[in-house]
């Protein structure tokens, strides 16, 4: 199933996904604070470029990253592992934001910056250790819309896609990560920077 989302209003959407607890906020942020961020963020974010290890292959990864929080716990994904710098006064600010409609006391921040449509991310689950049981995933993106695919784990035919675009938040919660994958992939239209900031609580034990 395809969501394209922009004719919606800036009421939050509720995924239509079993084993998943999927929210979409298209317009969280307006086109002149989401623009004001992004080009803020791209210019002040310490970008860097890890290599990562697939299937025993190293390559480096197919966009920039970068890790902020409010402590030092160290974040380990394919073979990568990233110390957090602390939190600038615009990723509180945004935090801040996100925590009015969820819930939760977010400690850590994963950005990413795809380049371009050559950039991706590729199947995966935010299961990692340091996130612990049933973790809360925020999303916000800035800049060029891009497609964000969903797959089911164990059942094929349940596959999701959506259009996340300039200045919206996605909330993953619940079995979202237990039971499915996502993906940002490639594409082969000419394609504008995009920021994802990805909202995380970084357990202190695990």
């Amino acid at each position: 199933m395809t969501l394209s989302l922009f004719n919606t209003e800036h009421q939050p959407i509720r995924l239509p996904m079993i084993d998943a607890d999927v929210t979409y906020y298209p317009n969280f942020f307006s086109p002149k604070q989401s623009t004001t961020l992004f080009n803020t963020l791209l210019k002040t974010i310490e970008w860097q470029q890890d290599d990562i290890t697939v299937f025993g292959k190293t390559y480096p990864q197919p966009r920039l990253t970068a890790l902020y929080a409010n402590n030092d716990i160290p974040y380990s994904y394919s073979n990568i592992t990233m110390i957090p710098k602390p939190f600038t006064k615009e990723l509180i600010s945004i935090k801040e934001r996100i925590e009015k409609v969820c819930p939760t006391k977010f400690t850590g921040c994963l950005l990413n910056l795809y380049r371009n449509g050559q950039d991706s991310n590729g199947w995966h689950a935010d299961n990692e250790k340091e996130l612990g049981k049933d973790p809360i995933i925020a999303s916000i993106s800035l800049g060029e819309d891009r497609w964000f695919h969903f797959k089911h784990k164990t059942n094929k035919n349940l596959k999701q896609k959506i259009l996340l675009e300039h200045g919206s938040l996605l909330i993953m919660k619940g079995k979202t990560q237990e039971y499915w994958l996502h993906q940002i992939p490639k594409t082969k239209k000419k394609t504008n920077p995009r920021i994802n900031l990805t909202f995380r609580v970084f357990l202190a034990s695990f």
